[in-house]
């Protein structure tokens, strides 16, 4: 059998049709009898070695060798070898950059410095939750992303992208609550997030559904569609104790929910508490003026 040689464009790299004339992904005229260029190359990112302890109060421990690198929130380091140097610092190159970077962490909700790691020997460094919960990894590809709720990101390897989004529609905007600021987080590498109580996974087929308290989203797939959507009626908004709106997710794609946010395990642990569900009577009009 006779390897086929594959054609791509000189200035983007889009894979090309022998006879292409032009490039159909930036337009850049192709000559003709051109030597096939060869495909660009995709990032080697070493693979990590790691496991996860423990059951509701989970671990993750990562063996670092030469050459890798990780960043973590601040306070998510539960130890370290004496190896694995830190740094803390803001993230970006340039100063525009660590600017960018501090407005985007305070848009989060989350401390203006991340935390580095790095070893110039083999060494170990172990990440945790700050509440009861799991850890999910996801291993991205080059390009590939994910979407996950504002404070579940734990760490990453420094080849990890980690930027915020905002939902797609205005509606989200105005009545997203807990889910209106996501973090996108694009490969390659690995990514470690943490959230309470248990998870639940649904692999939405195209134009399949799912509506859910938007607080409970832990995290799903780029080309998942997100939205904020009045579900039922006031009345039973008001009195049926799940409040007015809900997150609508519609695939193709995956997502992953959480059976307790941190937000209900304070409501059960506040004083005041004094039983019923999710919201108590009139107080489900409360989240439409909440910062968060």
């Amino acid at each position: 059998m006779v390897a086929r040689h594959m054609a791509f464009c000189g200035n983007c790299g889009t894979n090309l049709a022998d006879d292409a004339r032009f490039c159909t992904g930036c337009g850049q005229a192709q000559e003709a009898g051109a030597v096939p260029v060869a495909a660009p190359a995709v990032p080697v990112v070493p693979k990590l070695e790691y496991t996860i302890t423990g059951e509701n109060l989970q671990m993750a421990r990562v063996k670092l060798r030469p050459g890798q690198e990780l960043y973590a929130e601040a306070g998510r380091m539960i130890y370290k070898t004496p190896a694995v140097e830190w740094q803390t610092h803001m993230s970006g190159d340039s100063l525009g950059d660590k600017i960018w970077g501090a407005v985007r962490r305070k848009l989060m909700g989350q401390s203006l410095f991340l935390t580095y790691f790095q070893t110039a020997s083999a060494g170990e460094v172990g990440f945790a939750g700050s509440y009861p919960g799991r850890i999910q990894v996801f291993e991205l590809a080059a390009g590939q992303s994910v979407m996950v709720e504002r404070d579940s990101f734990l760490f990453a390897q420094s080849t990890v992208q980690l930027d915020i989004a905002l939902v797609k529609r205005l509606g989200a905007g105005f009545f997203g609550g807990e889910g209106f600021i996501l973090e996108k987080l694009t490969g390659p590498g690995a990514v470690f997030i943490h959230a309470g109580g248990d998870f639940v996974e649904f692999q939405l087929g195209a134009g399949e559904a799912l509506q859910v308290d938007t607080g409970c989203i832990v995290a799903f797939d780029d080309g998942v569609d997100y939205d904020i959507q009045l579900v039922g009626s006031i009345r039973s908004a008001l009195f049926g104790g799940e409040g007015i709106f809900l997150a609508t997710l519609r695939g193709p794609g995956r997502v992953i929910i959480q059976s307790m946010t941190l937000e209900k395990m304070r409501r059960e642990l506040a004083p005041a508490h004094t039983g019923g569900d999710e919201h108590r009577g009139l107080d489900a009009l409360s989240g439409l003026f909440d910062e968060n």
